[in-house]
């Protein structure tokens, strides 16, 4: 009998080059900053957490350093947004908010301003200005309680009803040119996901954070006023809005929100003819925030609402920040909201709503939600769990273990490259797997790669001579790691995340 001898070849599959193709003189959008906010953890971890730990969390935030190898320390956040709270933190339980993490300390109490209030959330607010993070930016998710209709800092359940009682504006607007005044923002919001009806959520009356709806027509009379409380107060804050719940509310003009006057915002706050226009305003800046919930998946429709976003956009001659995500949902059964992942299935999801975000809507801004999350569940760039009990409860309120995502390192390889100021240029390139952008300053070239294919190896074009190129691979197992080539061709490992950095200068 012959003996059959069988050889197995393992082969690293490796598709064929592909080249860049880099136009620098056709730009698109200025980007404005990559963010994330302090709600809710942060009011726990900043005063509560060792200092060490929470210097860690800080570095890997805000840290534009790099250690001996190259590699960076964090992900150089250019956006710090803190949650200025409506005082649901003193009520208690009768805050009609269950979760204590879910409430907020107010800095006015009865009449007086109290700046130690906070205090967790203000360690993380210096810590940032320390790490030179850009921009910070004040938002509100309900006035404080004193100012509201009801006494609480959630609404009535009803859709559009602004729980705010109209009679204390001058009191609402003092308090936020105030609080911009003191904690020194660039930027305040006043105004978070008005489209959602924030009330109780059960027969209990309890609901599940501060939040209050508030129409356009309301919203449009409390920036106005404002506006002029900002100009009597010579504050260079400036006002953005709308934060709107999804980015179907800020173009379409028939929506599920048209009957109560929540949507289609861009032409209601921007276009000269409106009623509602406030474009105008010497505090209002000429941009409009939504989020890019529910928006994601499929595919046709993560591009396909961008690009109605964007035509929107620019047919009024504003900016458009995407001003919050998380990963919410079943996306269509792509990937599912629930269950904590620090691996690269979200790291790459989240990638692709980015890339979307930036090169389909021209977003100039793109922040991310929870920057430190105790949750079992996708929405923090960095966790905490004490012994791996997860959730926001008192085991992990004082104290905990800290884990950084691939979501973390994956964001950077956006938020610590592409820097304010720098434009999107135009890059194409004949390789479908890949998610290409472009970035560039008068001194760097930037490129961002998105791979969720196998092996990908591309040229690009020779820029500069004897061009060095700096590389930042976020993989299975890399955190930005750092490498430097020499030449055009380079090689993107599978299911990673690939900054590249070119000198020009």
């Amino acid at each position: 009998m012959k003996k059959t001898i069988c050889f197995l070849v393992l082969i690293t599959q490796i598709s064929f080059s592909q080249k860049l193709k880099i136009d620098t003189k056709t730009t698109y959008q200025t980007i404005h900053s990559f963010g994330a906010s302090d709600c809710w953890s942060m009011q726990m971890v900043g005063e509560n957490y060792p200092i060490e730990k929470r210097e860690k969390i800080a570095s890997l935030l805000f840290s534009k350093e790099l250690d001996k190898a190259g590699n960076p320390k964090g992900i150089g956040l250019s956006m710090w947004r803190f949650n200025i709270g409506a005082g649901s933190t003193e009520q208690g339980i009768d805050s009609k908010i269950m979760n204590e993490w879910r409430r907020a300390e107010c800095f006015l109490e009865n009449g007086k301003y109290n700046w130690n209030k906070q205090r967790g959330q203000q360690w993380f607010l210096d810590a940032a200005k320390r790490n030179g993070v850009d921009f910070t930016l004040g938002f509100l998710n309900s006035a404080p309680v004193s100012m509201t209709k009801n006494g609480l800092a959630i609404g009535s359940g009803k859709l559009g009803d602004w729980n705010f009682d109209k009679n204390k504006i001058d009191d609402f607007t003092g308090f936020l040119a105030e609080v911009s005044a003191k904690l020194e923002f660039d930027y305040i919001s006043p105004f978070n996901e008005p489209q959602w009806d924030w009330g109780p959520k059960s027969k209990s009356g309890f609901g599940s954070q501060e939040g209050t709806p508030i129409n356009d027509e309301d919203l449009a009379w409390a920036v106005r006023k404002l506006d002029t409380k900002m100009t009597e107060r010579k504050l260079n804050t400036k006002v953005v809005i709308t934060d709107a719940a999804q980015i179907d509310y800020l173009y379409k003009s028939k929506s599920n929100r048209s009957e109560v006057g929540q949507d289609n915002q861009i032409e209601s706050f921007f276009s000269e003819s409106s009623k509602n226009y406030v474009g105008n305003l010497n505090s209002v800046e000429k941009l409009i925030c939504g989020h890019s919930y529910f928006t994601t998946s499929p595919s046709s429709e993560l591009i396909g609402k961008r690009q109605d976003l964007s035509a929107k956009i620019q047919q009024q001659k504003i900016n458009y920040w995407q001003s919050e995500y998380c990963v919410l949902g079943d996306n269509a059964g792509e990937i599912e909201g629930g269950g904590q992942d620090l691996g690269m299935k979200t790291a790459l999801y989240v990638a692709k709503v980015i890339h979307a975000d930036l090169t389909y809507a021209n977003a100039s801004a793109w922040h991310w939600w929870l920057s430190v999350s105790a949750n079992d569940y996708k929405d923090g760039l960095i966790y905490v769990s004490n012994n791996g009990v997860k959730g926001e409860n008192d085991n992990n309120k004082f104290d905990a273990e800290i884990y950084d995502s691939k979501l973390l390192w994956a964001f950077g390889n956006f938020s610590r490259f592409v820097r304010p100021q720098m434009q999107r240029i135009k890059i194409e390139t004949a390789n479908k797997d890949l998610m290409v952008s472009a970035y560039k300053s008068a001194k760097e070239l930037v490129v961002v790669i998105v791979n969720p294919a196998q092996n990908q190896r591309i040229e690009l074009p020779n820029l500069t001579e004897n061009q060095v190129i700096n590389t930042y691979t976020t993989s299975k197992d890399k955190n930005l790691a750092h490498s430097k080539i020499k030449g055009t061709s380079i090689e993107i490992p599978t299911d990673a995340v690939v900054t590249l950095v070119i000198k020009l200068k």
